[in-house]
């Protein structure tokens, strides 16, 4: 398989965009979410877009290949909130491996029809693995403040059943993603290198977290810095910042990651804000030329769009990325 920190040191990479945006174009119902799999499941799991994974395959492959025809290089699997904690809501803590296995399956056949395609572009699968839908950092209950939904330990549990399942469907990529407690993501991170160390394999790690406002910090109250001080111990392949804000509200916070973090950097934010209606406005040509801002100042290694982008939105990047080579930069994952 190529190796893909002797071409981040020849090109930017491109991340492909949101799937949670793809997937409503579908106009999917309920019975989609349960095919084949979870017909007699009695809660509604209508919206629990990871599951689309093993009950309609086809529609995740579609978007996955959207993508890569666009000029994507790294795809992520279909799987955000594939731990036990997080489809606790649903009460499918059971289908967590499963959704990860076929997840990063389906993303690696794709992948490696598209390299066969064009080898000298070849196309990597990234783990996601989102934050959960609970803090350690945080109380949820504000008359309560030592209470915590869940433990450290527990944590660790449900990313290690995750990361099993992303690596035994074949993930080139770990993607710690959208992190706004960073406890949760030391837990990952445990997690990874515990079940690395299990199987013998060493797939590269990539981190990235999420600044929440104005005030350039984590829900957790980090400042970016301190984020990226909290999770450097961990071998990356590289720390960056995704979601919340639009590309221009992420330019001050990823120039710090630039300048301190000893690792290749990474973006991949929102289409802008969302307006009234929960939607973004911006378009594929808007958003490349403020991701232009990062490339002319050598911020980013690895580009790609959150919410509310599309494909149209992923082209425009590799488009733009394509006529640009990173800056020099020593980094200590060589």
């Amino acid at each position: 398989m190529a190796d893909i920190r002797s071409i981040l040191k020849k090109r930017i990479l491109v991340l492909d965009g949101a799937m949670g945006t793809m997937i409503q174009r579908y106009h999917l119902e309920e019975e989609d979410f349960r095919r084949g799999w979870f017909e007699n499941h009695p809660d509604s799991l209508k919206g629990n877009n990871d599951l689309l994974s093993l009950t309609r395959p086809d529609i995740i492959k579609a978007i996955h290949a959207e993508y890569l025809d666009a000029g994507a290089d790294i795809i992520e699997t279909n799987t955000f909130s594939g731990t036990t904690i997080a489809q606790a809501d649903y009460h499918l803590e059971r289908a967590a491996y499963d959704i990860n296995y076929f997840g990063a399956k389906i993303a690696r056949e794709v992948c490696d029809e598209f390299t066969a395609k064009n080898p000298d572009k070849p196309r990597f699968v990234a783990g996601s693995i989102g934050p959960t839908n609970v803090t350690l950092s945080l109380s949820p209950d504000v008359n309560d403040p030592g209470f915590r939904v869940t433990t450290f330990d527990k944590m660790v549990v449900a990313y290690a059943e995750q990361v099993k399942g992303l690596i035994a469907g074949g993930a080139d990529i770990l993607l710690v993603e959208t992190i706004f407690d960073t406890l949760n993501a030391k837990a990952a991170l445990f997690a990874i290198n515990s079940v690395q160390e299990e199987l013998g394999t060493d797939l590269p790690i990539m981190v990235s977290g999420t600044i929440t406002d104005a005030s350039g910090r984590t829900l957790s109250g980090q400042t970016t810095e301190a984020f990226m001080i909290s999770v450097q111990h961990a071998n990356l392949l590289s720390i960056g910042l995704n979601c919340a804000l639009g590309a221009n509200a992420l330019r001050p916070y990823l120039q710090i990651l630039k300048q301190k973090a000893p690792f290749f950097t990474s973006a991949h934010p929102n289409a802008g804000l969302p307006n009234e209606m929960g939607e973004y406005d911006e378009s594929p040509a808007f958003m490349a030329s403020q991701i232009k801002t990062f490339l002319d100042e050598g911020l980013v290694n690895i580009i790609g769009g959150c919410c509310g982008t599309t494909p149209a939105h992923i082209k425009a990047m590799a488009d733009l990325a394509a006529t640009y080579s990173p800056k020099e930069k020593e980094v200590i994952n060589d």
